[in-house]
């Protein structure tokens, strides 16, 4: 009893400020004393009064488990769903329902970054077949464990092309590139040292003249293109790493991860660097992320790529054994001299993207990249047949296209959403494009330009 009493007595007089922060009285008197603050509202002192929040959060009254779940499930009433036939490097590609199952898993879903390699079996031995399976899809000889995200993957390529050079400091990028890709790049480049410079294109395409004028201007590092560009386009870039490679530069090669399957690899073209987004690699479009980013290389590059490589290996016992081959140490130690400070990766994407490629197979990417195909070459074709419609490049294109439509766009688009169909992404006022993926049908093909038919006769 006496025992009881004095634990109580403990417990009322260490009582916690806040009911949830694990923080008593005591412990945060000893941390303001310990670096000279007399109360918690002193942390603030620099924080000007003007923009300080006075009055309580406007938070509702706490909810219980049954009250909560009926408030998002009216919340998901305002949710309209949408037919998507939009790209610009988010698409709506169908995933196996297994892959969801396997990577909620706990021991994948709260996993982090393998410290300790040695009892990270599991983690490296998936990233080692996520790098074998990106490095034979890109046709390079090397992946790292994933990035962010294409467009920071592509940044990190300018930053290793410059990395590589011996003096140059510039990077030449495409016009044709995804314009959200290049602001990242520009980013990135302005607080390294490195100066972007563009190349003009041509009716879609990358003018290649410009290109070469540049590069013999000299002090380029590195040549940026994408593969299909912005507008969908699937450009000839035969000669292209020559052209390069003449001049000392690297070329890097920006690709939807899924296309691919049937496309000339960058491997093919002879890039020097292989990135781009992988979320068309099943990963759900979820309002725009999460994404991962890849990123591969040729075997004499391997050490200015950023991030880390897996690689596979036999212990003492002659065991198969999964140990983080390379990683640059500049990137901990000596981080002023490293390529980049990147040492996570996207590991839990990572995951997903090598159980849907392990299920789908090459067969299967293959398939569903032939239907994307299809699909948006009939589409294309139905638009044109329209009247209301007309090319907006006489370029080959893949599942994306562009196209000039004879009214405004904007109207487009919202009276589509309100009938049910994501209208594509606006390009200027009278160019639209549109993307198809193997999970739109021809119903819903025809639905959506029948739609835009009806919408027009009604007007007329």
């Amino acid at each position: 009893m006496q025992r009881h009493i004095k634990l109580s007595v403990q417990k009322k007089n260490r009582r916690m400020a806040f009911k949830y922060f694990p923080h008593t009285d005591e412990d945060i008197k000893l941390m303001l004393d310990k670096i000279g603050v007399q109360r918690l509202e002193d942390l603030y002192a620099d924080v000007p009064e003007n923009v300080r929040l006075k009055n309580d959060y406007q938070l509702p009254e706490a909810f219980s488990e049954v009250e909560l779940r009926k408030w998002f499930e009216e919340i998901t009433m305002f949710n309209q769903p949408l037919t998507v036939f939009a790209g610009a490097g988010c698409y709506d590609h169908y995933a196996p329902s297994v892959v969801q199952n396997l990577i909620e898993r706990s021991e994948f879903l709260t996993s982090y970054t393998p410290y300790q390699a040695e009892i990270s079996q599991g983690t490296l031995h998936y990233i080692f077949e996520y790098q074998s399976m990106m490095a034979e899809l890109t046709g390079m000889d090397i992946s790292n464990a994933s990035m962010y995200d294409g467009a920071t993957a592509t940044a990190e390529a300018a930053m290793m092309a410059v990395a590589s050079a011996k003096k140059a400091t510039k990077v030449l990028v495409s016009e044709t590139i995804d314009p959200k890709v290049l602001r990242v790049v520009k980013t990135y480049a302005k607080f390294h040292g490195i100066e972007i410079d563009m190349v003009a294109q041509q009716d879609g395409v990358t003018d290649r003249d410009d290109m070469q004028a540049k590069l013999a201007e000299g002090g380029v590092a590195g040549v940026i293109v994408q593969q299909p560009n912005y507008y969908g386009i699937v450009e000839d870039y035969t000669g292209f790493a020559d052209c390069c490679h003449e001049q000392k530069a690297l070329f890097i090669m920006n690709s939807v991860a899924a296309d691919l399957a049937i496309l000339k690899t960058p491997g093919e073209w002879n890039a020097d660097v292989a990135v781009g987004e992988g979320q068309s690699l099943g990963i759900p479009m979820n309002f725009g992320g999460p994404g991962i980013g890849y990123m591969c290389c040729t075997e004499k590059l391997m050490r200015k790529m950023p991030g880390r490589i897996v690689g596979m290996t036999k212990d003492n016992r002659g065991q198969r054994a999964f140990v983080l081959t390379l990683q640059a140490r500049e990137q901990h130690i000596r981080r002023q001299k490293a390529t980049s400070n990147i040492c996570s990766n996207q590991s839990l994407m990572a995951l997903y993207v090598t159980i849907y490629l392990s299920l789908m197979g090459k067969e299967g990417l293959k398939e569903a990249a032939e239907l994307s195909y299809a699909g948006a070459h009939y589409l294309y074709d139905e638009l044109l047949k329209t009247g209301y419609f007309k090319p907006a490049f006489d370029q080959p294109f893949f599942n994306e296209f562009c196209v000039s439509y004879d009214g405004d766009v904007d109207t487009l688009q919202e009276e589509c959403t309100q009938m049910g169909f994501m209208a594509g992404i606006k390009i200027d006022d009278h160019i639209v494009m549109l993307a198809v993926t193997e999970q739109r049908t021809k119903e819903e093909i025809d639905d959506f330009v029948n739609t835009i038919k009806n919408m027009r006769e009604e007007k007329a």
